[in-house]
């Protein structure tokens, strides 16, 4: 009897100390998942201010949504500066417009080493993170950059160039672009890879540059998968089943570029853009039938800087664009929420993230979303909407850093082939 009682004593005691010492489940507000969170955006267009306006990481933002301040605040563990050369202004040089964004970016970096670690792999992303420093990426937007060379495929990677959207708005000979597939004055290629451009897409996953397929055609986009052996990024695009602009993916797409990688992989990711004409379709139809107006403007304003014996830079084109755009009424933030949501149904919460495009559509952003540091509003929505803290960590950044790292790996087993 003694036995029996002293027992039960015992396991009483037991009981109350494990409801005492066992942890009690939190709640995380809004505020504290996004804090936590390692925050990744794969797409900005900084690197013109860098250049053009001798813009600083440092200054205030004077317009622009990319500064040290915003980084801070929007809680932005790491971004890609976008290297990006327009095609007309640029035209015969596209390599020295190139390097010269790919030097202002890394000078930024040099002249903020405080604040700011140049980054080249997962690895250097994380260690920013907990050393709390902003992680300095680069992505070239536009194959046209290579000018037709591995070789010079090869020198962006060695200088820190991390992905390649194969295509701008304009076909390049190998790979062919949503911005002008329809236009039967430009040549395009037969089945949406020309074989040099197959070649671009091999050593690409060889040398571990991630595969950008934002921008290209559809018939490009099911090309591109095919070949590569590393899964997938589109680094800024959207769903066209709720906005239909040519540059947007299918839900086919979404699912296509999910499963990329080939066997073994995690599949791909879709990086959100913010643009409001690619997020809209109010927006989108009111910026198409305002364009006649913008480009006898941009035309008028060239000739100006022609007449006057001047240069005009993307910067003078971006500052009328965006006076004209202002007339526009601004989609609601839902309107962005909407399609994270659309792609993470569709493709699943493992396959969509981040890639604003800041400084790269002026102001033209949905209501709230001014700079980066609004971007705790779309942790906050999303939470307001059901996801779960863990699903905001994948969208946020957790996603992007899985295929950033699959792509090292299938780099490294690359390498360890032997070459042709």
């Amino acid at each position: 009897m003694k036995t029996s009682i002293l027992i039960a004593a015992l396991l009483s005691a037991n009981l109350m100390t494990i409801a005492q010492t066992a942890p009690k489940p939190s709640k995380m507000t809004p505020e504290q998942v996004h804090r936590n969170a390692l925050v990744i955006d794969t797409h900005e267009d900084t690197p013109q201010r860098f250049v053009d306006d001798n813009f600083d990481l440092s200054d205030p933002l004077n317009g622009g949504q990319i500064n040290l301040d915003a980084i801070h605040k929007g809680n932005l563990g790491g971004s890609f500066m976008s290297i990006w050369v327009e095609p007309d202004l640029f035209k015969g040089h596209y390599a020295r417009r190139t390097l010269e964004l790919i030097d202002a970016s890394r000078e930024q970096a040099a002249k903020h080493p405080g604040q700011i670690k140049f980054s080249t792999t997962a690895a250097d992303v994380e260690a920013a993170h907990r050393e709390h420093k902003y992680a300095m990426l680069m992505g070239i937007e536009g194959g046209h950059s290579i000018e037709d060379s591995l070789g010079l495929l090869r020198t962006y990677y060695d200088l820190g160039v991390r992905y390649m959207t194969l295509t701008w708005s304009n076909s390049n000979g190998w790979a062919d672009s949503s911005g002008d597939d329809k236009d039967t004055t430009v040549p395009h290629t037969q089945d949406g890879l020309s074989d040099f451009g197959k070649s671009v897409v091999a050593e690409m996953n060889r040398i571990g540059m991630i595969v950008d397929i934002s921008h290209v055609s559809d018939k490009t986009f099911y090309r591109a998968v095919a070949v590569s052996r590393a899964p997938v990024i589109a680094s800024h695009s959207a769903a066209r089943a709720l906005c239909d602009a040519p540059r947007n993916m299918t839900d086919d797409m979404l699912r296509v570029a999910a499963k990329s990688g080939g066997p073994g992989s995690k599949g791909g990711v879709v990086m959100v853009n913010f643009y409001s004409g690619f997020i809209s379709q109010a927006y989108r139809d009111a910026q198409r039938a305002q364009k006649p107006e913008v480009d006898k403007a941009t035309a008028d304003l060239k000739a100006k800087f022609k007449a006057e014996g001047k240069e005009i830079t993307y910067s003078d084109l971006e500052t009328l664009q965006r006076k004209m755009a202002d007339s526009i009424p601004r989609p609601p933030l839902s309107a962005l929420i909407d399609q994270i949501d659309h792609i993470a149904k569709v493709a699943g919460i493992d396959h969509v993230g981040l890639g604003s495009d800041f400084d790269g559509v002026s102001g033209q952003l949905p209501e709230g979303i001014d700079s980066a540091a609004d971007l705790p509003k779309i942790t906050a929505a999303l939470m307001a909407r059901g996801y779960s803290p863990a699903d905001c960590d994948k969208i946020l950044g957790g996603n992007f850093m899985r295929v950033f790292k699959e792509v090292e790996a299938v780099s490294k087993q690359l390498q360890a082939e032997k070459r042709p």
